[in-house]
């Protein structure tokens, strides 16, 4: 193939990803899978095994459609599957999801971001993109540490010259302890509270 078809390819590849991806988080929506434990815990119940894909494809499709907080569906996981199978799936399902939303906006680039986060987010963290040698050491921080909006700032690396290599073993690396302290430290509070 040549170059010009290959990223005709690769675009349509990620919008159409991104549209099965938005008509998941819609169809999850209207249904309340998304909105109560009840629903999604009788939904990955009626799948039997396949339950924890459906559980892995819930967490990577809520990445690149930030509907709800990452935490939740790293919460939801842990009550759903418990502490250690809970964190496989979450880790799996937002590391696929980190890389989905990476090639979507390196396909559509910086105008997809005004399209799904507001202004004030893109201005505050949109000047890392700007700092082109810190960019990467800057967002490898944040996604290792459970205190920034992660679903953007994976967009916003997709819309900066960072390789796929790098961008991939920050993803890989960096999401476990995050995903962990989520995972355990929400569920330490969702049981003092419940």
């Amino acid at each position: 193939m040549t170059r010009p078809v290959e990223k005709t390819v690769l675009r349509l590849a990620s919008l159409t990803g991104f549209a099965l991806c938005v008509l998941a988080a819609l169809w999850g929506w209207r249904t309340g899978v998304l909105t109560s434990q009840e629903r999604m815990e009788a939904l990955v119940a009626s799948c039997g095994p396949a339950g924890a894909l459906l559980f892995t494809v819930f967490q990577a499709v809520q990445v690149v459609v930030p509907i709800l907080p990452g935490g939740l569906g790293c919460l939801a996981g842990v009550l759903l599957f418990g502490p250690a199978r809970g964190f496989v799936y979450n880790y799996v399902g937002i590391c696929i999801g980190s890389l989905i939303a990476f090639a979507v906006a390196r396909n559509c680039g910086k105008p997809l971001l005004s399209l799904l986060f507001s202004e004030r987010t893109i201005q505050k963290y949109g000047r890392w993109a700007e700092e082109r040698d810190r960019f990467a050491r800057l967002f490898a921080l944040a996604i290792f540490l459970p205190v920034a909006p992660d679903d953007f700032l994976c967009y916003l690396a997709g819309t900066t010259d960072m390789s796929w290599r790098r961008y991939t073993a920050i993803i890989l690396l960096g999401k476990p302890f995050a995903i962990a302290l989520y995972s355990l430290g929400l569920t330490l509070v969702w049981r003092a509270i419940v």
